[in-house]
């Protein structure tokens, strides 16, 4: 009755790592908190093409290889190569159009599993749990051997019986798994240097296109929400990506953008500082002074001052 009912709002809800094994036909876990699911093993069939799922816990996707595609939310992310993927509780996954080719491996775990260890606090720095299912990570031979060893040390560990240091131990395999993605990660951002330098002129044209035609008024200032929805990434991914290049995030590569356009009407024009603010996005003057300041060391009356 309960399935019925959530099945109205056109997402399932699940809730306990034990529901997921249930519906996926394999024996209960060994840990409520974590599992290391084979898809192998599992009857993808007990969920129909194309349910949206709401999980409420963390999951890793790895897959070695992959023919198809499956999709997440709105997008969908092609695996043939091979990789990782990171879901964090909440987010909605939509089971796979092409069940017969889903192979790979699925760690999952609560967050009441690592609630009272340093990860608990920390795991919010890993970015790549908020980036979209198309922005994964694509591993090379080697790090697919690394990950692989790793996937198949937390299975041990589950599968030996539970001590007083089980927990211990899979929390640090666990966190020894996020560093090393996130060191993939960064090799990523580095390889794949020239998709990423295309993304960074698209988004100086996107900030050129914003600032001429004076969009500024009516959108307000310039937002990370704007540029990543136009770019069609994600707003952690975009920002990672661009502190890997540039060495700021995205909030601060666009209010550098902003000082810049400010700076050449401030030389350029006759505009007082509050039209310029007005024009820039700014609801008061005051926060672009504020702003301005910030970045200049100078009040925009002192940059204009100092220019002429």
């Amino acid at each position: 009755m309960e399935f019925k009912m959530k099945r109205k709002s056109n997402i399932v809800p699940i809730e306990s790592i034990s529901q997921l094994t249930q519906k996926l036909g394999l024996s209960p876990p060994l840990h409520p908190l974590i599992a290391v699911v084979d898809y192998h093993e599992a009857s993808l069939e007990m969920f129909p093409k194309g349910q949206k799922i709401s999980l409420e816990f963390y999951k890793i996707s790895f897959k070695k290889t992959y023919k198809g595609k499956t999709k997440y939310g709105q997008g969908y992310y092609d695996f043939e190569e091979g990789g990782l993927a990171f879901l964090k509780p909440k987010q909605i996954v939509i089971s796979p159009e092409q069940i017969q080719n889903y192979i790979g491996l699925a760690l999952y775990f609560h967050s009441d599993f690592i609630l009272n260890y340093p990860l608990g606090n920390t795991i919010n720095r890993y970015g790549f749990f908020s980036y979209d299912v198309s922005e994964a990570l694509f591993l090379s031979i080697n790090e697919k051997e690394i990950i692989s060893h790793l996937f198949a040390s937390i299975a041990h560990e589950l599968n030996n019986n539970m001590d007083h240091f089980s927990q211990d131990v899979l929390v640090a395999q666990i966190e020894l798994l996020l560093h090393y993605s996130n060191r993939f990660y960064h090799r990523q951002f580095i390889t794949r240097k020239a998709v990423n330098h295309n993304i960074i002129t698209s988004l100086d044209g996107l900030l050129f296109d914003y600032f001429e035609k004076n969009k500024g008024l009516k959108n307000g200032v310039p937002s990370v929400s704007y540029f990543s929805t136009q770019l069609k990434l994600s707003q952690r991914y975009l920002s990672d990506m661009l502190r890997s290049l540039t060495g700021l995030n995205t909030q601060q590569y666009i209010q550098n953008a902003i000082i810049e356009k400010a700076k050449e009407k401030l030389a350029a024009s006759n505009l007082s500082v509050s039209e310029i603010a007005f024009e820039l996005g700014f609801e008061h003057s005051q926060s672009f002074s504020r702003l301005f300041k910030a970045k200049t060391s100078l009040s925009p009356l002192e940059f204009r001052q100092a220019f002429n």
